[in-house]
């Protein structure tokens, strides 16, 4: 199948940032980290018990953030739970600052793949017009790992769950993207770790997809094998300027392809 593409779109957490941590250990180092804030800004009294309850909330946040698509971002989950708490009229400034002292945590364990930069660096000079299209429930934090890991130049534009108020695969996600460039959807393709949200969501919304298997080993793809289909399956990044070089030179397309022997199809 041959697709004029013009514009690539990528996921960020597992497809070109890679979590190096446990993450359980590593969430409790963030909930600490935005408790002592709140403490030592005068803001809060009892920490343990806020520590639980913050911890519970995102538990409930994870859990339920597909049911709906719909983003609640991490200053609202912040702000509700001092509510609860009968902690009322808190500044923004407390709560951004008890916020980035807990992504400042996670931020520390996120790292770019070692192909990452070479890849879009490649696209970039073929021409191609580039954009992330992430899910996630603060804006600040994916600036931040974008900045951190040298990639903003490569993207003329970044669409972030926690602006949009909707989470992929909702269409609103890919629409706001290609809307940036006035794009159609049949002139981009979507790369992600993601069955659901990624592939399904691109291809629901016409734009061709690349499922990337480096870290897509987990819970959330099983009940997807079956019925969501790539039209391209990669292990790695540095594979996906290779689907262009398979057809004559200078020819803007890409071919795509689905190899049994990449996947667990």
């Amino acid at each position: 199948m041959h697709r004029n593409i013009q514009y690539v779109l990528f996921d960020l957490g597992n497809t070109l940032l890679q979590y190096d941590a446990p993450w359980p250990d590593s969430l409790e180092q963030a909930i600490a980290a935005l408790t002592k804030y709140l403490v030592d800004n005068g803001v809060l009294q009892h920490a343990d018990e806020f520590h639980t309850a913050f911890r519970t909330k995102l538990q409930q946040y994870y859990t339920g953030r597909d049911e709906d698509n719909i983003e609640y971002t991490s200053l609202d989950s912040l702000n509700d739970l001092l509510h609860e708490f009968g902690i009322d009229h808190v500044s923004f400034l407390h709560l951004r600052g008890a916020l980035d002292a807990m992504y400042a945590v996670s931020q520390s364990y996120w790292f770019p793949e070692d192909d990452a930069v070479s890849t879009l660096k490649e696209l970039q000079e073929n021409g191609y017009r580039m954009g992330l299209v992430t899910n996630a429930s603060d804006s600040a934090d994916v600036n931040t790992l974008v900045d951190k890991a040298k990639l903003r130049n490569f993207f003329d534009v970044i669409t972030i769950s926690a602006d949009i108020g909707l989470r992929k695969p909702h269409p609103s996600m890919f629409k706001a993207t290609l809307d940036f460039w006035h794009a159609d959807p049949k002139q981009a393709v979507m790369i992600g770790d993601l069955l659901s949200a990624d592939v399904m969501g691109a291809n629901q919304f016409g734009i061709a997809s690349i499922w990337i298997t480096r870290r897509a080993s987990k819970s959330a793809n099983q009940p997807f094998l079956e019925s969501v289909r790539p039209d391209a399956i990669v292990n790695r990044l540095a594979e996906i300027p290779d689907l262009e070089n398979r057809l004559p030179a200078g020819m803007k397309y890409f071919l795509f392809y689905v190899e049994k022997s990449y996947g667990p199809f």
